[in-house]
């Protein structure tokens, strides 16, 4: 057998192969000075907010340990159905006990980091801010059996409400408002908490996934469902009585928005509609502002309604229009 010999230099490639350009016309990306001007937009930006410069660690919760948290807790809270496939009954509470304590550990990491980033400059600011945020957690796992229990009868109501779900398991595995509700319940009590970053990160971790958008700061009564659900917007101060079903494209939003003296939005304001208990609103209908749907109404599809209904009150598209 013949020796290899090495391929001559100026060699022509082999046949369907792209040439290789010459050196000197590969194209120079100039990075270092995309890298110094990237800094001076840094350092601009944190200057005028008042940011340290150098030498300070990360400020802000991370979206990507978040995620893990909370796909973590969704198999803690429902381990054999959201957990491991290989999960099985007999190892149930190790399982849910080793997945709560690293999930609650990791927690407690983006919480600190947000508690510190709300006014801790000093070192017994820092001190102040970290116990703070260990009581946060500690709250927050304390209410984990309660939100099970919320989330059971969510669950109970879309497969009650819903004649295509054969089986509660159904709906958990496959209903993206399940997802959606699982993420605003675990959020809405890191709200409560005084952490609204990390809870809002929280709930669009949900909606990224699922279309549905409800801020963590909506209050959401029990036996809540959500139907289809892309295109699902609850804003901050709206405020959801027991047994509602929306379906898909329902807005629950504000109308205006209240303005400071200088111009500046005026945040906190009760500006989201109250929906009472026992309301059907059906797919596209979009309810504005700090308006009341009474208990037991039906508001239909597509209605643009801006105004309070009575309890039991029936509202299509052409009623919403002629009494706009």
């Amino acid at each position: 057998m013949s020796a290899l010999k090495p391929k001559a230099v100026g060699a022509q490639p082999a046949a369907g192969a792209e040439p290789c350009p010459p050196s000197e016309s590969v194209p120079r990306w100039n990075v270092e000075q995309v890298v110094t001007q990237l800094r001076a937009q840094r350092r601009s930006w944190r200057d005028a907010h008042q940011r340290p410069r150098e030498g300070a660690g990360r400020e802000f919760p991370s979206p990507e340990a978040l995620r893990r948290i909370a796909h973590a807790l969704r198999g803690a809270l429902f381990p054999m159905r959201l957990g491991p496939s290989d999960l099985r009954q007999e190892g149930e509470d190790f399982y849910v006990g080793h997945t709560i304590e690293s999930a609650l550990n990791e927690l407690l990491e983006q919480v600190r980091l947000e508690v510190r980033g709300a006014g801790a400059t000093s070192s017994d600011d820092f001190a102040s801010a970290d116990r703070r945020a260990v009581q946060i957690v500690q709250d927050f796992a304390a209410q984990l059996p309660t939100v099970r229990g919320e989330l059971d009868q969510d669950v109970e109501a879309a497969y009650r409400g819903d004649p295509a779900a054969h089986s509660a398991d159904e709906v958990l595995l496959c209903y993206p408002g399940a997802i959606a509700i699982i993420h605003h319940r675990l959020a809405h009590r890191l709200y409560k908490f005084g952490v609204p970053l990390v809870a809002r990160m929280f709930s669009e971790i949900a909606h990224s996934e699922t279309g549905i958008d409800i801020h963590p700061g909506a209050t959401i009564g029990s036996s809540f469902f959500i139907d289809h659900g892309t295109g699902v917007v609850i804003g901050e101060t709206a405020v959801i009585g027991d047994r509602v079903r929306l379906y898909q494209a329902v807005t629950l939003g504000a109308r205006s928005f209240a303005v400071g003296p200088h111009g500046e939005l005026q945040k906190g304001n009760a500006r989201h509609p109250v929906v009472e208990d026992d309301v059907v609103i059906y797919a596209g209908a979009t309810i504005l502002g700090r308006v009341t749907i009474g208990r037991g109404s039906t508001i239909g599809g597509n209605v643009w309604l801006t105004r309070s209904v009575p309890p039991g009150s029936v509202i299509t598209q052409a009623q919403s229009q002629q009494q706009a």
